[in-house]
């Protein structure tokens, strides 16, 4: 660390320091009892900034190492940029479930091997082309990971548009690049399948924790749930005791899709009942404050007494079917994923299509293709 051009004595410095010996760049504050602080140019926006970076108790030491960190680090880079976004007021405001994808697809594209010996973090993002995002993106899809490589893709055109908003870069490389072509997992579960794995989440899920094969006792009644009402994992574990009413289970779906209530029959009552039975049992076990809101007060939940996250129910689904593939109850080929239940419920579903849309809460007729995978018994033709 180069040290400061001789500077005149400070009088409000901490006698402790040897002004002499200051890192270059770095000063005293005296108000407010005293702070440390550096001035930077702003690669992005090209202006000074003040930066604190120690309380008026640091030693000489500390500081030098303080700065030396700073130096090291690469503010043209793509790292920097990511840790900018990710720092951002506009990161911090998305949900957690998106917050989790777009750090998993930054710490994808932050580690890449590239032909100059270091990482794609490294390089200087004023420098990248489309052509490079190009490569990276076939380089990832040639890896037999397509979806992967897209994901990678919507990640980096955010990010490159964030800081080309606010002056990192000049252009978007990004922008235009083609995406790779992902497999389409239109699974849809046979009802024998469906019937082997409901009857093992009810056998498994009366075992004790941490006996092998064991799974939580939540999971039939999400499995029930997710069918009957056609919802996906999230909706399912949003319900809360509002969306009971006399007439059946009103919905939570989302993505733009419409509400509806599904009427109660004795297997959907079940259901809901029993995630009740369970959840209070949870409750009282743990001595758990009951929530006065109906809107507190969410049906499933796990084994702590809270809310089910998204994350958790996903951890555990996954445990469930790869534990039910090693003891030999499902096939490899037969797995599927607790969306495609969603898509079992709406291909069952009776009646017309504009019925099925109805149900599925679908605004979009079209959507019904992707999961309305039942066939039309029709009359032949008479001439």
């Amino acid at each position: 660390m180069r040290r400061a051009r001789k500077r005149k004595h400070n009088p409000h410095i901490p006698p402790h320091i040897d002004q002499a010996a200051l890192p270059a760049a770095v000063f005293f504050d005296p108000r407010d009892g005293g702070v440390w602080y550096t001035l930077y140019r702003d690669g992005g926006a090209g202006k000074q900034r003040r930066k604190n970076i120690a309380p008026a108790d640091a030693t000489l030491a500390d500081l030098h190492a303080i700065m030396d960190v700073r130096a090291a680090v690469d503010r043209e880079s793509l790292r920097f940029l990511c840790e900018q976004y990710h720092a951002s007021p506009r990161f911090a405001g998305l949900a957690a479930s998106t917050q989790e994808s777009y750090t998993y697809a930054r710490d994808v594209l932050l580690e890449l091997p590239t032909k100059l010996g270091k990482p794609l973090g490294d390089l200087a993002v004023r420098k990248f082309s489309p052509a490079l995002v190009q490569r990276v993106v076939d380089l990832i899809a040639e890896e037999g990971k397509p979806s992967k490589a897209a994901h990678a893709l919507r990640y980096l055109r955010l990010v490159m548009q964030w800081g080309r908003n606010r002056g990192y870069l000049e252009v978007n490389p990004a922008i235009g690049i083609e995406a790779p072509k992902e497999r389409k997992l239109r699974r849809l579960p046979s009802h024998a399948v469906m019937e082997v794995l409901i009857d093992r989440a009810k056998h498994m899920g009366r075992l004790a924790r941490g006996v092998p094969g064991a799974c939580p006792q939540y999971l039939v009644h999400v499995i029930e749930l997710s069918y009957l009402c056609r919802l996906r994992g999230i909706e399912t574990v949003t319900l809360t005791d509002a969306n009971e009413t006399p007439e059946g289970i009103i919905t939570n779906r989302r993505k733009g899709s419409r509400d509806n209530i599904v009427r109660w029959t004795p297997r959907l009552r079940a259901a809901w009942d029993g995630a009740k039975a369970y959840r209070a049992k949870v409750w009282n076990k743990r001595k758990t404050p009951i929530p006065i809101s109906a809107e507190q007060r969410f049906l499933i939940i796990g084994a702590h007494g809270r809310q089910l996250k998204k994350s958790g129910l996903d951890t555990a689904w996954q445990r469930f079917i790869h534990r039910a593939i090693e003891e030999g109850d499902i096939t490899a080929e037969q797995r599927f994923g607790l969306h495609d239940l969603k898509r079992r419920g709406i291909t069952d579903t009776a009646g017309t299509r504009a019925d099925k849309q109805q149900a599925s809460g679908h605004r979009d007729a079209a959507m019904l293709d992707i999961y309305d995978l039942s066939v039309p018994t029709v009359d032949p033709s008479v001439i």
